[in-house]
Protein backbone atom coordinates (compact mmCIF):
# COMPACT_ATOMS: atom_id res chain seq x y z
CA UNK A 1 0.00 0.00 0.00
CA UNK A 2 2.98 2.44 0.56
CA UNK A 3 3.95 1.88 -2.76
CA UNK A 4 1.06 2.56 -4.00
CA UNK A 5 0.99 6.01 -2.51
CA UNK A 6 4.58 6.61 -3.77
CA UNK A 7 2.83 5.77 -6.96
CA UNK A 8 0.12 8.36 -6.81
CA UNK A 9 3.13 11.18 -6.91
CA UNK A 10 5.14 9.88 -10.17
CA UNK A 11 1.87 10.69 -12.46
CA UNK A 12 2.33 14.68 -12.78
CA UNK A 13 -0.96 15.14 -13.40
CA UNK A 14 -2.26 13.14 -10.20
CA UNK A 15 0.32 14.83 -7.96
CA UNK A 16 -1.22 17.89 -9.25
CA UNK A 17 -4.83 17.11 -8.54
CA UNK A 18 -3.30 16.07 -5.03
CA UNK A 19 -1.35 19.12 -4.65
CA UNK A 20 -4.18 21.33 -5.83
CA UNK A 21 -6.94 19.42 -3.45
CA UNK A 22 -4.63 19.94 -0.28
CA UNK A 23 -4.16 23.76 -1.01
CA UNK A 24 -8.19 24.45 -1.28
CA UNK A 25 -8.82 22.20 1.71
CA UNK A 26 -6.19 24.61 3.96
CA UNK A 27 -7.81 27.26 2.32
CA UNK A 28 -11.14 26.28 4.02
CA UNK A 29 -9.34 25.12 7.13
CA UNK A 30 -8.22 28.96 7.47
CA UNK A 31 -11.47 30.52 7.24
CA UNK A 32 -12.87 28.14 10.15
CA UNK A 33 -9.95 30.10 12.42
CA UNK A 34 -10.84 33.51 11.47
CA UNK A 35 -12.70 35.57 14.06
CA UNK A 36 -16.41 37.42 13.08
CA UNK A 37 -15.82 40.97 13.16
CA UNK A 38 -16.29 42.40 16.42
CA UNK A 39 -16.03 39.07 18.65
CA UNK A 40 -14.04 39.51 21.83
CA UNK A 41 -11.32 37.14 21.68
CA UNK A 42 -10.54 36.55 25.18
CA UNK A 43 -14.48 35.99 25.75
CA UNK A 44 -14.16 32.87 23.13
CA UNK A 45 -10.94 31.64 24.64
CA UNK A 46 -13.22 31.72 27.98
CA UNK A 47 -16.19 30.22 26.08
CA UNK A 48 -13.83 26.94 24.45
CA UNK A 49 -13.01 26.61 28.11
CA UNK A 50 -16.78 25.91 29.40
CA UNK A 51 -18.27 24.03 26.34
CA UNK A 52 -15.03 21.31 26.70
CA UNK A 53 -15.70 20.83 30.64
CA UNK A 54 -19.60 20.94 29.80
CA UNK A 55 -19.72 18.90 26.10
CA UNK A 56 -21.86 15.67 26.51
CA UNK A 57 -22.71 15.58 23.16
CA UNK A 58 -25.81 18.26 23.03
CA UNK A 59 -26.16 19.98 19.47
CA UNK A 60 -23.80 22.66 20.33
CA UNK A 61 -21.44 20.10 20.54
CA UNK A 62 -22.20 18.15 17.67
CA UNK A 63 -22.52 21.28 15.48
CA UNK A 64 -18.91 22.20 16.91
CA UNK A 65 -17.38 18.88 15.56
CA UNK A 66 -18.91 19.37 11.71
CA UNK A 67 -17.90 22.41 11.58
CA UNK A 68 -14.01 22.10 12.98
CA UNK A 69 -14.37 23.68 15.90
CA UNK A 70 -15.87 27.19 14.20
CA UNK A 71 -18.52 27.22 16.20
CA UNK A 72 -16.91 27.69 19.52
CA UNK A 73 -14.48 30.10 18.07
CA UNK A 74 -16.99 32.55 16.67
CA UNK A 75 -15.17 32.17 12.72
CA UNK A 76 -16.76 33.57 9.87
CA UNK A 77 -16.30 29.95 8.74
CA UNK A 78 -19.08 28.89 10.92
CA UNK A 79 -21.81 27.82 8.54
CA UNK A 80 -18.70 25.48 6.37
CA UNK A 81 -20.47 23.81 3.47
CA UNK A 82 -23.84 22.93 5.79
CA UNK A 83 -26.13 25.28 4.43
CA UNK A 84 -25.49 24.24 0.78
CA UNK A 85 -25.71 20.35 2.27
CA UNK A 86 -29.19 21.85 3.58
CA UNK A 87 -30.19 22.67 0.57
CA UNK A 88 -29.15 19.60 -1.63
CA UNK A 89 -31.41 17.67 1.07
CA UNK A 90 -34.35 19.86 0.61
CA UNK A 91 -34.53 20.62 -3.12
CA UNK A 92 -33.73 16.13 -3.41
CA UNK A 93 -37.15 15.55 -0.72
CA UNK A 94 -39.01 17.86 -2.85
CA UNK A 95 -38.57 16.47 -6.52
CA UNK A 96 -39.90 13.30 -4.76
CA UNK A 97 -43.36 15.18 -4.10
CA UNK A 98 -43.28 18.33 -6.63
CA UNK A 99 -43.98 16.80 -10.24
CA UNK A 100 -42.26 19.90 -11.78
CA UNK A 101 -38.74 19.60 -9.67
CA UNK A 102 -39.19 15.40 -10.77
CA UNK A 103 -39.77 16.40 -14.45
CA UNK A 104 -36.57 18.54 -13.89
CA UNK A 105 -34.65 15.86 -12.59
CA UNK A 106 -35.39 13.77 -15.69
CA UNK A 107 -34.38 16.11 -17.88
CA UNK A 108 -30.34 15.76 -18.30
CA UNK A 109 -28.29 18.41 -17.76
CA UNK A 110 -30.06 21.30 -18.56
CA UNK A 111 -32.57 19.86 -15.66
CA UNK A 112 -29.66 19.63 -13.55
CA UNK A 113 -28.55 23.05 -14.03
CA UNK A 114 -31.43 24.49 -13.16
CA UNK A 115 -32.23 22.68 -10.07
CA UNK A 116 -28.05 23.72 -8.95
CA UNK A 117 -29.58 27.01 -9.74
CA UNK A 118 -32.35 26.33 -7.05
CA UNK A 119 -29.91 24.74 -4.95
CA UNK A 120 -28.16 27.92 -4.76
CA UNK A 121 -30.27 30.25 -4.59
CA UNK A 122 -31.67 28.41 -1.45
CA UNK A 123 -28.33 28.13 0.03
CA UNK A 124 -28.25 31.74 0.25
CA UNK A 125 -31.42 32.16 2.24
CA UNK A 126 -30.34 29.57 4.49
CA UNK A 127 -26.98 31.00 4.95
CA UNK A 128 -29.01 34.60 5.91
CA UNK A 129 -31.08 32.99 8.82
CA UNK A 130 -28.04 30.58 10.35
CA UNK A 131 -26.12 33.74 10.13
CA UNK A 132 -28.98 35.49 12.24
CA UNK A 133 -29.22 33.01 14.69
CA UNK A 134 -25.78 32.63 15.23
CA UNK A 135 -25.28 36.41 15.77
CA UNK A 136 -28.01 36.97 18.34
CA UNK A 137 -26.65 33.16 19.78
CA UNK A 138 -23.13 35.47 20.28
CA UNK A 139 -25.22 38.36 21.68
CA UNK A 140 -26.75 36.15 24.16
CA UNK A 141 -24.35 33.58 25.18
CA UNK A 142 -25.71 32.38 27.97
CA UNK A 143 -27.90 30.41 25.42
CA UNK A 144 -24.77 28.21 24.82
CA UNK A 145 -24.41 27.09 28.62
CA UNK A 146 -21.87 30.73 29.37
CA UNK A 147 -22.58 32.76 32.25
CA UNK A 148 -24.39 36.31 31.94
CA UNK A 149 -21.23 37.96 32.61
CA UNK A 150 -19.34 36.51 29.66
CA UNK A 151 -19.84 39.06 26.55
CA UNK A 152 -18.91 37.79 23.03
CA UNK A 153 -19.64 41.05 21.10
CA UNK A 154 -18.26 44.47 21.78
CA UNK A 155 -19.42 46.42 18.85
CA UNK A 156 -23.21 47.71 18.12
CA UNK A 157 -25.88 44.67 17.88
CA UNK A 158 -27.38 46.38 14.85
CA UNK A 159 -23.83 46.47 13.13
CA UNK A 160 -22.82 43.33 14.16
CA UNK A 161 -25.89 41.63 12.82
CA UNK A 162 -24.98 43.31 9.16
CA UNK A 163 -21.51 42.18 9.26
CA UNK A 164 -21.72 38.80 10.98
CA UNK A 165 -24.40 38.08 7.74
CA UNK A 166 -22.13 39.37 5.41
CA UNK A 167 -19.13 37.84 6.46
CA UNK A 168 -20.64 33.99 7.33
CA UNK A 169 -23.16 34.63 3.86
CA UNK A 170 -19.96 35.00 1.89
CA UNK A 171 -17.71 32.06 3.62
CA UNK A 172 -20.33 29.86 2.98
CA UNK A 173 -20.53 30.22 -0.45
CA UNK A 174 -16.89 30.38 -1.14
CA UNK A 175 -16.70 27.13 0.70
CA UNK A 176 -19.15 25.95 -1.45
CA UNK A 177 -17.20 27.26 -4.46
CA UNK A 178 -14.07 25.36 -3.13
CA UNK A 179 -15.76 22.23 -3.05
CA UNK A 180 -16.59 22.39 -6.62
CA UNK A 181 -13.43 23.18 -8.04
CA UNK A 182 -11.99 20.42 -6.12
CA UNK A 183 -14.49 18.05 -7.37
CA UNK A 184 -13.51 19.00 -10.94
CA UNK A 185 -10.11 19.69 -10.69
CA UNK A 186 -9.04 17.80 -7.57
CA UNK A 187 -9.52 14.77 -6.37
CA UNK A 188 -12.79 13.29 -4.77
CA UNK A 189 -16.29 14.59 -4.46
CA UNK A 190 -15.48 18.58 -2.77
CA UNK A 191 -18.32 18.72 -0.63
CA UNK A 192 -18.05 15.33 0.95
CA UNK A 193 -13.91 16.01 1.60
CA UNK A 194 -14.54 19.03 2.92
CA UNK A 195 -16.94 18.12 5.83
CA UNK A 196 -14.33 14.85 6.56
CA UNK A 197 -11.84 17.06 6.97
CA UNK A 198 -13.98 19.31 9.22
CA UNK A 199 -14.67 16.59 11.48
CA UNK A 200 -10.92 15.28 11.31
CA UNK A 201 -9.88 18.14 12.61
CA UNK A 202 -10.92 17.36 15.74
CA UNK A 203 -9.02 14.33 15.95
CA UNK A 204 -6.03 15.61 17.82
CA UNK A 205 -8.69 17.43 20.40
CA UNK A 206 -9.88 13.63 21.19
CA UNK A 207 -6.45 12.23 20.89
CA UNK A 208 -5.56 14.99 23.52
CA UNK A 209 -8.17 14.19 26.15
CA UNK A 210 -7.57 10.13 25.68
CA UNK A 211 -4.18 11.08 27.14
CA UNK A 212 -5.16 13.50 30.03
CA UNK A 213 -7.82 10.74 30.87
CA UNK A 214 -5.81 7.43 30.87
CA UNK A 215 -1.89 9.46 31.40
CA UNK A 216 -0.59 11.59 34.34
CA UNK A 217 0.55 14.45 32.15
CA UNK A 218 1.01 18.15 33.31
CA UNK A 219 0.84 16.35 37.09
CA UNK A 220 -3.27 15.91 36.47
CA UNK A 221 -4.06 12.76 38.14
CA UNK A 222 -5.67 10.36 35.04
CA UNK A 223 -9.14 9.22 35.80
CA UNK A 224 -9.01 6.08 33.80
CA UNK A 225 -7.31 2.57 33.92
CA UNK A 226 -4.92 1.58 31.18
CA UNK A 227 -6.81 -1.64 30.24
CA UNK A 228 -9.61 0.10 29.50
CA UNK A 229 -7.79 2.18 26.89
CA UNK A 230 -6.95 -1.08 25.35
CA UNK A 231 -10.26 -2.36 25.47
CA UNK A 232 -11.36 0.74 23.45
CA UNK A 233 -9.07 0.55 20.80
CA UNK A 234 -9.83 -2.79 20.02
CA UNK A 235 -13.32 -2.13 20.18
CA UNK A 236 -12.71 0.78 17.98
CA UNK A 237 -11.44 -1.24 15.10
CA UNK A 238 -13.84 -3.52 15.78
CA UNK A 239 -16.74 -0.93 15.19
CA UNK A 240 -14.48 0.57 12.10
CA UNK A 241 -14.67 -2.48 10.53
CA UNK A 242 -18.46 -3.02 11.06
CA UNK A 243 -18.78 0.25 9.53
CA UNK A 244 -16.77 -0.38 6.19
CA UNK A 245 -18.73 -3.64 6.28
CA UNK A 246 -22.12 -1.89 6.34
CA UNK A 247 -20.75 1.17 3.31
CA UNK A 248 -19.75 -1.17 0.95
CA UNK A 249 -22.82 -4.26 1.63
CA UNK A 250 -24.85 -4.33 -1.51
CA UNK A 251 -27.58 -7.23 -2.72
CA UNK A 252 -26.87 -8.18 -5.70
CA UNK A 253 -29.76 -8.84 -8.13
CA UNK A 254 -29.01 -10.49 -11.42
CA UNK A 255 -30.46 -8.77 -14.77
CA UNK A 256 -30.72 -11.04 -17.72
CA UNK A 257 -31.04 -8.62 -21.48
CA UNK A 258 -32.27 -10.24 -24.18
CA UNK A 259 -30.95 -10.51 -27.70
CA UNK A 260 -31.20 -8.99 -30.54
CA UNK A 261 -30.35 -10.72 -33.88
CA UNK A 262 -29.46 -8.54 -36.82
CA UNK A 263 -28.11 -10.03 -40.14
CA UNK A 264 -27.51 -13.49 -38.82
CA UNK A 265 -25.41 -11.63 -35.78
CA UNK A 266 -26.46 -12.00 -32.16
CA UNK A 267 -26.26 -8.95 -30.28
CA UNK A 268 -26.71 -8.27 -26.69
CA UNK A 269 -27.43 -10.59 -24.07
CA UNK A 270 -25.75 -11.39 -20.85
CA UNK A 271 -26.22 -10.99 -17.25
CA UNK A 272 -25.64 -8.15 -15.21
CA UNK A 273 -26.14 -7.23 -11.56
CA UNK A 274 -28.85 -4.70 -9.89
CA UNK A 275 -26.48 -3.09 -6.62
CA UNK A 276 -29.42 -2.55 -3.81
CA UNK A 277 -27.05 -0.51 -0.95
CA UNK A 278 -28.04 -2.17 2.68
CA UNK A 279 -27.73 1.16 3.86
CA UNK A 280 -29.12 3.01 1.31
CA UNK A 281 -29.88 6.50 3.06
CA UNK A 282 -26.36 6.59 4.29
CA UNK A 283 -26.06 8.97 7.08
CA UNK A 284 -28.73 11.04 6.18
CA UNK A 285 -31.17 9.40 9.39
CA UNK A 286 -28.80 10.20 11.86
CA UNK A 287 -28.10 14.08 10.60
CA UNK A 288 -32.22 14.46 10.67
CA UNK A 289 -32.28 12.63 14.06
CA UNK A 290 -30.04 14.22 15.98
CA UNK A 291 -30.92 17.68 15.28
CA UNK A 292 -34.49 17.17 16.20
CA UNK A 293 -33.81 15.55 19.90
CA UNK A 294 -31.28 18.33 20.29
CA UNK A 295 -34.45 21.00 19.67
CA UNK A 296 -37.11 18.88 21.44
CA UNK A 297 -34.18 19.26 24.84
CA UNK A 298 -34.45 22.90 24.13
CA UNK A 299 -37.79 23.09 25.14
CA UNK A 300 -35.93 22.57 28.76
CA UNK A 301 -35.29 26.57 28.51
CA UNK A 302 -39.02 27.47 29.06
CA UNK A 303 -40.06 28.93 32.81
CA UNK A 304 -41.35 26.53 35.11
CA UNK A 305 -43.74 28.84 36.97
CA UNK A 306 -45.50 28.95 33.44
CA UNK A 307 -48.89 27.66 32.44
CA UNK A 308 -49.82 23.92 32.41
CA UNK A 309 -48.67 23.45 28.68
CA UNK A 310 -45.81 25.22 29.35
CA UNK A 311 -44.54 23.02 32.69
CA UNK A 312 -44.98 19.81 30.48
CA UNK A 313 -42.65 21.11 27.75
CA UNK A 314 -40.29 22.36 29.72
CA UNK A 315 -40.34 18.68 31.47
CA UNK A 316 -40.84 16.81 27.92
CA UNK A 317 -37.63 19.19 27.54
CA UNK A 318 -35.48 18.06 30.42
CA UNK A 319 -36.07 14.34 29.89
CA UNK A 320 -35.24 14.50 26.44
CA UNK A 321 -32.47 16.63 26.65
CA UNK A 322 -30.19 13.67 28.59
CA UNK A 323 -28.37 11.75 26.09
CA UNK A 324 -27.97 9.41 29.31
CA UNK A 325 -31.13 8.48 29.58
CA UNK A 326 -32.88 5.53 28.24
CA UNK A 327 -35.87 7.49 26.89
CA UNK A 328 -33.49 9.69 25.04
CA UNK A 329 -31.63 6.71 23.71
CA UNK A 330 -34.91 4.96 22.56
CA UNK A 331 -36.70 8.02 21.00
CA UNK A 332 -32.96 8.30 19.23
CA UNK A 333 -33.20 5.11 17.56
CA UNK A 334 -36.99 5.43 16.85
CA UNK A 335 -36.07 8.52 14.56
CA UNK A 336 -33.21 6.73 13.18
CA UNK A 337 -35.24 3.64 11.99
CA UNK A 338 -38.30 5.78 11.28
CA UNK A 339 -36.34 8.19 8.78
CA UNK A 340 -34.40 5.38 6.98
CA UNK A 341 -37.27 4.15 5.81
CA UNK A 342 -38.77 7.39 5.18
CA UNK A 343 -35.68 7.89 3.14
CA UNK A 344 -35.69 4.80 1.35
CA UNK A 345 -39.23 5.46 0.19
CA UNK A 346 -38.67 8.92 -1.28
CA UNK A 347 -35.84 8.31 -3.47
CA UNK A 348 -36.23 4.61 -4.16
CA UNK A 349 -38.39 4.08 -7.12
CA UNK A 350 -38.68 0.68 -8.13
CA UNK A 351 -41.73 1.56 -10.39
CA UNK A 352 -38.85 3.70 -12.92
CA UNK A 353 -36.09 0.98 -12.61
CA UNK A 354 -39.17 -1.72 -13.74
CA UNK A 355 -39.86 0.46 -16.38
CA UNK A 356 -36.23 1.16 -17.62
CA UNK A 357 -35.36 -2.40 -17.63
CA UNK A 358 -38.44 -3.14 -19.37
CA UNK A 359 -37.50 -0.22 -21.97
CA UNK A 360 -33.87 -1.87 -22.32
CA UNK A 361 -35.54 -5.11 -22.70
CA UNK A 362 -34.01 -6.77 -19.40
CA UNK A 363 -35.72 -8.27 -16.99
CA UNK A 364 -34.76 -10.48 -13.63
CA UNK A 365 -35.44 -13.87 -13.80
CA UNK A 366 -38.72 -15.74 -13.08
CA UNK A 367 -40.52 -12.14 -12.17
CA UNK A 368 -42.64 -10.70 -14.92
CA UNK A 369 -41.68 -7.04 -16.27
CA UNK A 370 -43.70 -4.04 -15.15
CA UNK A 371 -45.71 -4.23 -12.10
CA UNK A 372 -44.24 -7.26 -10.52
CA UNK A 373 -40.77 -6.55 -10.83
CA UNK A 374 -41.60 -3.26 -8.73
CA UNK A 375 -43.14 -4.84 -6.12
CA UNK A 376 -40.10 -7.81 -6.12
CA UNK A 377 -38.10 -4.76 -5.90
CA UNK A 378 -40.08 -2.77 -3.20
CA UNK A 379 -40.33 -6.07 -1.41
CA UNK A 380 -36.50 -6.90 -1.49
CA UNK A 381 -35.34 -3.36 -0.81
CA UNK A 382 -37.67 -3.37 2.61
CA UNK A 383 -36.01 -6.40 3.87
CA UNK A 384 -32.17 -5.12 2.75
CA UNK A 385 -33.39 -1.68 4.54
CA UNK A 386 -34.29 -3.43 7.55
CA UNK A 387 -30.89 -4.75 7.77
CA UNK A 388 -29.20 -1.26 7.16
CA UNK A 389 -31.51 0.38 9.60
CA UNK A 390 -30.51 -2.33 12.30
CA UNK A 391 -26.73 -1.78 11.53
CA UNK A 392 -27.06 2.33 10.87
CA UNK A 393 -29.14 2.10 14.94
CA UNK A 394 -26.16 -0.13 16.63
CA UNK A 395 -23.46 2.71 15.18
CA UNK A 396 -25.25 5.71 16.14
CA UNK A 397 -26.24 4.88 19.81
CA UNK A 398 -22.43 3.79 20.46
CA UNK A 399 -21.10 7.10 21.95
CA UNK A 400 -24.22 7.94 23.63
CA UNK A 401 -23.40 4.61 25.44
CA UNK A 402 -20.38 5.33 26.02
CA UNK A 403 -20.99 8.92 27.15
CA UNK A 404 -22.88 7.58 29.22
CA UNK A 405 -21.79 4.75 30.50
CA UNK A 406 -17.97 5.32 30.77
CA UNK A 407 -18.54 9.26 31.34
CA UNK A 408 -15.78 9.56 28.29
CA UNK A 409 -16.20 12.74 26.70
CA UNK A 410 -17.91 13.48 23.70
CA UNK A 411 -14.84 14.88 21.97
CA UNK A 412 -13.82 11.22 22.11
CA UNK A 413 -16.88 8.82 22.00
CA UNK A 414 -17.91 10.90 18.45
CA UNK A 415 -15.40 8.86 16.68
CA UNK A 416 -16.46 5.58 17.59
CA UNK A 417 -20.07 6.05 15.67
CA UNK A 418 -22.67 8.31 14.93
CA UNK A 419 -22.29 10.31 12.33
CA UNK A 420 -18.76 11.47 12.42
CA UNK A 421 -17.40 7.79 11.65
CA UNK A 422 -19.96 6.85 8.32
CA UNK A 423 -18.93 10.55 7.00
CA UNK A 424 -14.97 9.42 6.99
CA UNK A 425 -15.31 5.71 6.09
CA UNK A 426 -18.04 6.71 3.22
CA UNK A 427 -15.44 9.56 2.06
CA UNK A 428 -12.48 7.90 2.21
CA UNK A 429 -13.30 5.09 0.35
CA UNK A 430 -15.03 7.19 -1.79
CA UNK A 431 -11.68 8.55 -2.43
CA UNK A 432 -9.59 5.95 -2.55
CA UNK A 433 -11.38 4.34 -5.19
CA UNK A 434 -10.99 7.36 -7.77
CA UNK A 435 -7.37 6.96 -6.47
CA UNK A 436 -7.27 3.92 -7.69
CA UNK A 437 -8.93 4.11 -10.62
CA UNK A 438 -6.77 6.82 -11.92
CA UNK A 439 -3.93 4.52 -11.14
CA UNK A 440 -5.46 1.46 -13.14
CA UNK A 441 -5.63 3.58 -16.27
CA UNK A 442 -2.63 4.30 -15.92
CA UNK A 443 -0.98 0.27 -15.86
CA UNK A 444 -0.57 0.87 -12.30
CA UNK A 445 -1.52 -1.71 -9.18
CA UNK A 446 -4.23 -0.47 -7.23
CA UNK A 447 -4.28 -0.36 -3.55
CA UNK A 448 -5.92 -4.14 -2.72
CA UNK A 449 -3.50 -6.93 -4.61
CA UNK A 450 -6.86 -8.98 -4.91
CA UNK A 451 -10.17 -7.09 -5.58
CA UNK A 452 -11.25 -3.64 -6.23
CA UNK A 453 -12.29 -1.12 -3.73
CA UNK A 454 -16.16 -1.03 -3.95
CA UNK A 455 -17.49 2.29 -5.26
CA UNK A 456 -20.40 3.15 -2.11
CA UNK A 457 -23.42 3.85 -5.35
Amino acid sequence: MLKTFANLFKIPELRARIFFTIGLVAVARLLAMIPTPGVNWSAIVQLQEMMQANSSGGLVAWFDTFTGGALTQCSVGTLSIWPYISAQIIIQLMTAVIPALGRLQREGDAGRKTLNLYIRWLTIGICVFQAIALANTMLHPERLGAGEALRLVAMNPFLFYVNTVIAMTGASMFVMWLGDQITERGIGNGVSLLIMINITSRLPVAVADAARRYFNIGGAQAQGQIWELGILLVFFFAVLLGTVAITQALRKIPIHSTRAISRGAAYGGGVTYLPLRVNYSGVMPIIFAGPILQLIGMLRGLPKDGNAVTQTLQRIGEVVAMPDTVTHIVLYGALILFFTFFWVATQFNAMNISDGLKRDGSYIPGIRPGLATAEYLDAVMTRVTIIGALALLAIAVIPLLLTSSRNISWEIASFFGGTSLLIIVGVALDTLRRLESQLVMRNYDGFLKHGRITGRR
